[in-house]
């Protein structure tokens, strides 16, 4: 039998705007899906018309095969479109493939498709490409680039809340207008752009809004709340993410407000303290967990809703936002790149959180962002 023919291949249909994956081996945008193919080490890409050429000036593959030219095949004399899951059959079929590894979100049509061509399909166990958990010296250069850009978006938050003042009932107002949570995402959002990145659900949430971590924020910004700025963007040229998070004040804090944002600052001191290579992630969020205890901010239940410190610490950051590792579920490797994110939310105090992106080494960690942690404005 020829081994070649029957020697699993790697195979993506996806679009690489929004798939990690296939942006990873071919580092080729496009927001349409195309085919990925790897056997023996050659890459071929089956792009559209539109892509093709483009396609052979910038992505990273050794083949280019236009997807009109399988369709005509395909269709022959009919007069009815092939659909694109026959038309993948038909170039694996061309190229002697009976077998493939796919991502796990490899579309379930697609998979019919071949498996009733006698193509078989399985979907990769863990990590599809497990190289993308060690990132290299280029990719911890592309991810500091992504981290300037979110700089820009918080440098730009801070700016706006320094010019505002308070109105009545404190409200803030900025430019003769109330300063909104909407109108501050804009102009972090903004900046994002003019430094060349995309934004991705920027947070802005003040008061008990920010007590949901994940509330984007809405309404009135007020003086004397705590606000938590949390912005993520995706640089526009290469596609791996920046992720920060500052928790600022407009005015002076008071004693519970000043008390709260210092624990997490020292609780988010202790994480980065003890990342390394080799040390249980879960270990570190324990003794977060532990220490806010001990100085008074339990992680619980309270008039049923959820208080203190229930997120996890952080989690894998590069071509997506959440990447493999969760730190708290791992035992920590060299050259993994990680936010570290704790935080506390007690309603009525408000809620805070700061968050770092790391490079684990193995001796520590090396720290890929540098804005400022400052609570008074």
């Amino acid at each position: 039998m020829n081994k070649t023919k029957t020697k699993t291949a790697r195979l993506i249909v996806a679009a690489s705007e929004t798939d990690p994956d296939i942006l990873y081996a071919t580092k080729f945008w496009a927001p349409d899906p195309f085919v990925f193919l790897q056997r023996n080490g050659k890459r071929t890409l089956v792009l559209s018309d539109l892509e093709i050429d483009r396609g052979r000036r910038q992505a990273d593959a050794h083949e280019f095969v236009m997807f009109s030219e399988l369709e005509r095949e395909v269709q022959g004399k009919s007069k009815k479109t092939p659909t694109y899951e026959k038309v993948l059959a038909h170039f694996l079929k061309k190229r002697g493939v009976t077998s493939a590894a796919v991502p796990a979100n490899f579309p379930l049509r697609y998979a019919e498709e071949l498996a009733a061509n006698n193509i078989r399909v399985r979907a990769a166990e863990g990590l599809y490409w497990p190289e993308r958990e060690a990132k290299s010296d280029k990719e911890i250069e592309m991810m500091g680039r992504a981290l300037r850009i979110t700089e820009a978006g918080l440098k730009r938050a801070i700016e706006v809340l320094k010019a505002s003042k308070p109105g009545r009932r404190k409200r803030l107002r900025w430019n003769g207008k109330p300063l909104t949570s909407e109108a501050l995402r804009a102009e972090i959002d903004s900046a994002v752009l003019r430094a060349g990145g995309i934004p991705a659900g920027t947070i802005v949430a003040g008061g008990d809004q920010a007590c949901d971590p994940h509330e984007r924020g809405h309404g009135p910004l007020y003086a004397g709340s705590l606000i938590i700025l949390d912005v993520f963007p995706r640089d526009a040229k290469t596609g791996y993410f920046g992720d920060m998070t500052r928790t600022v004040l407009r005015g002076r804090a008071s004693d519970a407000q000043k008390k709260l944002w210092e624990t997490v600052k020292a609780g988010q001191a202790l994480a980065l303290k003890r990342i390394k290579a080799g040390i249980d992630g879960m270990a570190i969020h324990t003794a977060i967990q532990e220490f806010f205890t001990s100085r008074g901010f339990p992680t619980e239940v309270r008039n049923g809703r959820r208080v203190g410190f229930f997120h996890g610490t952080g989690h894998g950051l590069g071509l997506e936002i959440h990447e493999h590792p969760r730190l708290q579920k791992v035992i920590l490797k060299d050259r993994q790149v990680l936010t570290v994110e704790p935080g506390l939310y007690y309603p009525g105090v408000g809620g805070t959180r700061l968050e770092d992106v790391v490079v684990v080494t193995k001796s520590g960690c090396k720290i890929l962002s540098h804005f400022p942690k400052q609570l008074e404005i």
